[in-house]
């Protein structure tokens, strides 16, 4: 009996040096899919893991669900890449911590043959434009993700879209989608990440690329008051301002960088900040 009421009170006085049921150091990440199918973030875990004792637990969904989950708290951070969606969040979360973390771009990639002339296009508009009135059929993810939400505003400026027998939605995230384009011989859009990791295995090609409205951004997001905000905003430090950065920087895919860090100059604060 003494022995036990010891032991109790060991766990009272030192939880955490003694482990006696004290929870650990561990977030739940909600992420875009594009992050995760890039191996990025098995890339910089680890080092986060050494270097703060953070243990991450990642919840790889579309940039609508990662928000909707920070929401509700079953998620301490979001990392997203959907201005609007990050827009709407922000408009009802004023506690909310914001800053773009880094960049790349969406390409339309699609089969070998170009039968929609693609390659030919004088805009990513205009590409949209060849692939809806061509007879070319395009897979799209249909979910509540920022490749779909850039996807559904790139037919909007073309003023037109394939017809609903030549849209192959997946409802998955974007791996899946590549290899439903690739089987099918489909055009889709995509980040450049997830088909630089993917390619090896696609009969896909880049054929529309460096276009202004395919920059394609970042963005790391936390609400205060919450249980592991402390935790959360030293991930969003390290991520942000600490050696995650470095981390990024140095992640390639067959020795070429799929991401690029935020500029430390540029405005970050905001979902409509631009890295240039």
């Amino acid at each position: 009996m003494l022995l036990m009421r010891l032991c109790l009170v060991i766990c009272l006085v030192v939880p955490i040096a003694t482990g006696c049921g004290a929870p650990g150091r561990q977030l739940r990440v909600s992420t875009t899919t594009s992050v995760d199918n890039s191996g990025l973030l098995e890339a910089i875990l680890p080092p986060l893991r050494s270097e703060t004792g953070i243990d991450v637990q990642v919840l790889a969904v579309g940039s609508g669900r990662a928000l909707q989950l920070l929401q509700r708290g079953d998620a301490d951070v979001a990392l997203t890449h959907d201005p609007i969606a990050e827009t709407a969040m922000l408009n009802v979360q004023s506690a909310a911590v914001y800053r773009k973390i880094m960049f790349n771009d969406f390409v339309v990639v699609g089969p070998p043959t170009d039968d929609a002339r693609v390659k030919q296009a004088t805009g990513v508009t205009d590409a949209m434009r060849r692939i809806a009135t061509s007879t070319a059929s395009f897979a799209s993810r249909g979910d509540d993700s920022g490749t779909s939400a850039r996807e559904r505003q790139l037919w909007q400026q073309a003023g037109t879209r394939p017809s609903a027998d030549r849209i192959l939605e997946t409802g998955q995230g974007m791996s899946a989608t590549l290899r439903v384009a690739s089987e099918r011989q489909a055009y889709t859009l995509t980040d450049r990440a997830t088909y630089m990791q993917l390619v090896p295995v696609l009969k896909l090609q880049v054929l529309f690329e460096h276009d202004p409205n395919l920059l394609n951004t970042y963005a790391v997001s936390l609400l205060r008051g919450s249980r592991r905000e402390r935790d959360a905003m030293q991930f969003v430090t390290w991520i942000s301002d600490g050696n995650g950065r470095a981390r990024i920087a140095s992640f390639t895919i067959a020795g070429v960088a799929p991401f690029f860090v935020w500029p430390p100059a540029r405005p970050r604060d905001t979902p409509t900040a631009f890295p240039q």
